[in-house]
């Protein structure tokens, strides 16, 4: 096989395990009852893949190749170890020519289950989160590590303690009974929306695997909504992805710079997917049960009012913001309200929000400082904006966002 034929094969296998990696991994979880050992098991697939696949060509179904690959490993495992007997109960839809088997062409989709497995009570309730970007949507320990601040060695570590709670406590790969439900409800919702995000910040428009990972969200929000129903922050979570996604296009100009929400022409953003979140909304505040998420989405729904050819209600914006703060005062919410309260009451009344923040937690936290930067130039106190300014673009890891805060500081 030639080096570009090579190279193609290579890409294949990259692709099938972006795009399969979470829905493989629940399903041999769920007959293994062994989260460690499912990603050990695809792990060394995905090797003979590497192997193969270069010599005899890409399968016609690569998923299924890599599942049956996976499932013989495990199958093999639990042979030598004779406890095959056992599990037998769970293995039986995996073993060859057994009844009903069709591996090969149809599998159900057991990332639910995964789910809500990762967000046991008996499980670090810090470790819900990561656990189930990593297990659930394929991320690694690095990605993780990089989202919560803390090293890819801590990450990597963490994330193996939370996989041998689940195997040594006997934690069931199942949806919980409909009582036990919404206890585990925010921190699954957490996981999607944060795997969401760290799909949305990747949209440069050259990787993706940012839109991949930012529609596999919107997804599993949309099954989650089928096993609940009438939960109104499931509606309110969907209804604030879907206003995002609604905007992708309108994220860059033709050139790739970053333009944006005040910036962004309206008439590029998605009417169906602005139609769909308001739908969600809707329904969900007439349950009378008002969240976070529903909060998040009603700001989102306030812009989207552009759309429709109307100004941005900046009053509306702060109220919400205002709610926000008195579920729980995150720096990012706080620097919203800032930038909204600036539009309202005046830009010297934002900028006394942002004094007011706690300059340790908000050293980091790049928004902040663009917010501040852009507050301090309106007044004319530009030897601060522009030192604002430098601490935006040094944070800024978006090359786009960080051309255009450079722009912006002239």
């Amino acid at each position: 096989m030639t080096e570009s034929g090579a190279e193609k094969v290579h890409r294949t296998i990259e692709r099938v395990a972006r795009e399969s990696y979470g829905r493989l991994v629940a399903y041999l979880s769920v007959h293994t009852q062994d989260l460690a050992g499912a990603e050990d098991a695809l792990s060394e697939a995905l090797l003979k893949a590497l192997t193969v696949w270069p010599r005899d060509g890409v399968p016609q179904n690569p998923e299924a190749w890599l599942l049956t690959t996976a499932r013989n490993s495990v199958i093999d495992f639990f042979r030598h170890q004779r406890v095959v007997l056992d599990s037998e109960p769970n293995l039986m839809p995996f073993i060859p020519n057994s009844v009903g088997d069709s591996l090969e062409t149809k599998y159900p989709d057991e990332r639910l289950k995964l789910l809500f497995v990762c967000a046991h009570p008996a499980i670090d309730p810090a470790m819900h989160t990561p656990l189930m970007l990593q297990a659930v949507l394929g991320l690694d320990a690095v990605r993780i590590a990089g989202a919560f601040l803390v090293s890819p060695k801590t990450m990597g570590q963490r994330l193996v303690r939370a996989k041998t709670k689940i195997r040594n406590g006997g934690i069931r790969f199942e949806v919980p009974e409909q009582q036990q439900l919404p206890p585990r409800l925010d921190a699954v919702l957490e996981a999607i929306y944060a795997a969401f995000g760290i799909g949305w910040d990747d949209m440069t428009g050259a990787d993706q695997r940012g839109r991949g990972l930012a529609e596999e969200a919107i997804w599993l929000a949309r099954v989650l909504l089928e096993q609940m129903p009438g939960e109104a922050e499931i509606q309110g979570l969907l209804a604030l992805m879907l206003h995002c996604e609604a905007r992708r296009a309108a994220r860059r100009d033709p050139d790739g710079h970053y333009v944006p929400l005040s910036e962004q022409d309206p008439k590029l953003w998605s009417l169906p997917l602005v139609e769909e979140a308001e739908r969600y909304l809707a329904t969900a505040f007439k349950s009378g049960r008002l969240g976070r998420f529903q909060l998040e989405a009603a700001i989102q729904s306030v812009h989207a009012e552009r759309a429709h050819g109307r100004p941005v209600e900046w009053k509306a914006i702060v109220q919400f913001y205002a709610q926000l703060i008195r579920l729980s005062p995150t720096i990012g919410r706080q620097t919203g309200y800032a930038a909204a309260l600036a539009e309202t009451d005046g830009t010297e009344r934002g900028l006394e929000v942002l004094d007011s923040m706690d300059r340790d937690l908000v050293a980091a936290y790049q928004p902040y400082w663009a917010v501040r930067a852009s507050l301090l130039e309106r007044l004319g106190r530009n030897a601060e904006a522009s030192e604002a300014y430098e601490r935006a673009i040094g944070l800024a890891e978006d090359p786009a966002i960080r051309k255009f805060l450079l722009t912006r500081r002239g």
